[in-house]
C-alpha cells in the first residue's frame, strides 16, 4: 500500500479520530462542569478507581511528569484533588479526590457515557474487536522498536 502524504496514512486517521473525540468530549464536559478539561476529568476518573501515585497516573494518561505536576496544581487550586506525601514511600505523592472532585465525577458520569455512545454509534462489536486487535498490534510494533 502506497501513501503519498503523511495525512493519507492510517496513523494520521488515528490522530484525527483522537482529536475529534477529545473536542466532542471537551464540549460536552464544559456544558456540565465549565472549568474542567478532558485531561483533568480523566485524572479524576482514574483516581476514583485506582490508588495510584502522581507519577503512575501520569503514565496512565500519557503525560510527562512536568505536565502532570502543572495539571495537579490546577486541580488542587480548583479543589478537585488533595495532595499528600505517601506514608509508605516518602518520595511518592499521593493524590486523593476531594469532596468537590467527587461531585464533579458524579456530574461527568452521564456525559462520558453519552460521549462514548456518540463516538461509537453504528460501530459493531465485531468492528470494535477488530479495531482493538489492530491497535494493539500497532502499539506492540512501535514499542518493540523503541531504543
Amino acid at each position: 500500500m502506497k501513501f503519498d502524504t503523511p495525512t493519507s496514512t492510517v496513523l494520521y486517521s488515528i490522530e484525527e479520530t483522537i482529536k475529534a473525540y477529545r473536542k466532542l468530549s471537551q464540549c460536552n464536559i464544559a456544558n456540565v462542569v465549565p472549568n474542567i478539561t478532558v485531561d483533568q476529568a480523566l485524572i479524576l476518573i482514574i483516581l476514583e478507581s485506582n490508588d495510584k501515585s502522581q507519577s503512575e497516573v501520569a503514565d496512565i494518561v500519557f503525560k510527562d511528569y512536568a505536565s502532570m505536576t502543572r495539571i495537579v496544581k490546577l486541580m488542587i487550586d480548583k479543589d478537585y484533588l488533595i495532595k499528600s506525601i505517601d506514608q509508605k514511600d516518602k518520595r511518592k505523592v499521593k493524590l486523593e479526590i476531594s469532596k468537590n472532585g467527587k461531585k464533579v465525577i458524579e456530574k461527568l458520569n452521564s456525559v462520558i457515557k453519552k460521549n462514548r455512545q456518540i463516538a461509537l454509534d453504528s460501530v459493531s462489536e465485531e468492528e470494535l474487536k477488530q479495531l482493538y486487535t489492530i491497535l494493539n498490534k500497532i502499539t506492540k510494533n512501535c514499542q518493540t522498536h523503541i531504543k
